[in-house]
């Protein structure tokens, strides 16, 4: 990564080029290894220490600031900002490369398909959004609902589970 300093009213000194640097370290698995392209900008204006990072990754521009009374918390605190940016922006990129759809696109309301053999028809519900929960909560969520399941991400191991209620009172869990 190559780093730029930039000091208002403040020397970048040694200890806060390693400070930012130190930080950056720590945020450098989320870019994998790309070259990137980071400006810390230091500021110290009526008491208030005040840092900015403009990181150029891949086509993105990741900004972020913090003040603080301390220059090395704002540091910090910026780093932390642009770690959150950073991985934000990977998932996108991730799910754009997988092509992932979005639940709603996948089943429109009220739409037909073909009758079975028996006679029936299948009408597709509703989607609804697929939060990632715990089976408990899921639980706790399928009493609130009249419906007798429940579609969730599971939170442990991030994939789609259903619960659902038994003729015995008890509940079903479906994972694939």
């Amino acid at each position: 990564m190559i780093l730029e300093y930039t000091g208002r009213h403040i020397d970048v000194t040694p200890a806060l080029k390693s400070h930012a640097e130190e930080h950056l370290q720590k945020i450098l698995h989320v870019f994998d290894g790309k070259a990137s392209k980071a400006h810390v900008i230091l500021e110290v204006e009526r008491g208030r220490h005040r840092a900015e990072m403009v990181v150029n990754w891949r086509n993105e521009v990741l900004t972020a600031t913090a003040s603080s009374a301390d220059m090395y918390q704002s540091i910090a605190q910026t780093a932390g900002k642009i770690e959150k940016q950073a991985l934000k922006v990977k998932k996108k990129v991730i799910d754009r490369s997988h092509r992932a759809k979005p639940i709603s696109s996948v089943a429109a309301d009220g739409d037909e398909v073909a009758p079975t053999p028996h006679g029936a028809r299948v009408i597709v519900s509703s989607g609804y959004e697929v939060k990632p929960v715990t089976v408990e909560e899921a639980a706790m969520l399928l009493d609130e609902h009249d419906e007798g399941f429940l579609v969730f991400r599971n939170s442990e191991h991030d994939r789609i589970s259903v619960i659902y209620r038994r003729k015995d009172g008890n509940y079903g869990l479906i994972e694939p």
